[in-house]
């Protein structure tokens, strides 16, 4: 390894980049800091961002319980008017029905009284008709005897 440390040695004297032993041992105080740094940084940093998540996902959690529990009671409330709205087509059906058959005996009472109403014109049409012909007849037969009076 001191042969490779003196031939770095020898070829860094031109270079701009040479490994020798100094480089060598920045360099693996560096990577030593670095793993220190990382390691203090994730004890350092775990549990607040273990913390932040568990708390984030709580939330998110949260909103999504409330989010289906607002989407129950609205799929709820659209099966009650649904339920409200038959119930009310069926209510109509019914009142339609009813004033149907309502309208349906009203008019067979209005044409029941309008055909008493016609036999009682009729009858004082026929009646009248009558009279009218047994006063032409009187005054055919009061004629007749006149004019076979005249006739005598």
């Amino acid at each position: 390894m001191q042969d490779m440390l003196f031939s770095a040695q020898a070829a860094s004297a031109g270079r701009v980049f040479a490994l020798d032993s100094q480089t060598l041992i920045g360099i693996a105080i560096q990577l030593f800091n670095a793993a220190v740094l990382a390691v203090g940084l994730g004890f350092m940093l775990y549990n607040p961002v273990k913390d932040f998540m568990r708390k984030r996902t709580e939330r998110i959690q949260a909103q999504r319980d409330e989010a289906d529990a607002a989407l129950a009671k609205a799929n709820n409330l659209i099966s009650e008017y649904d339920a409200k709205l038959r119930d009310i087509d069926n209510e109509r059906a019914k009142m339609l029905e009813v004033a149907r058959l309502e309208a349906a005996e009203e008019s067979k009472v209005i044409i029941a009284q309008a055909k008493q109403e016609a036999d009682r014109i009729r009858e004082r049409s026929l009646a009248a008709v009558s009279e009218y012909r047994k006063r032409l007849g009187e005054e055919n037969r009061l004629y007749i005897v006149e004019v076979a009076s005249l006739m005598a």
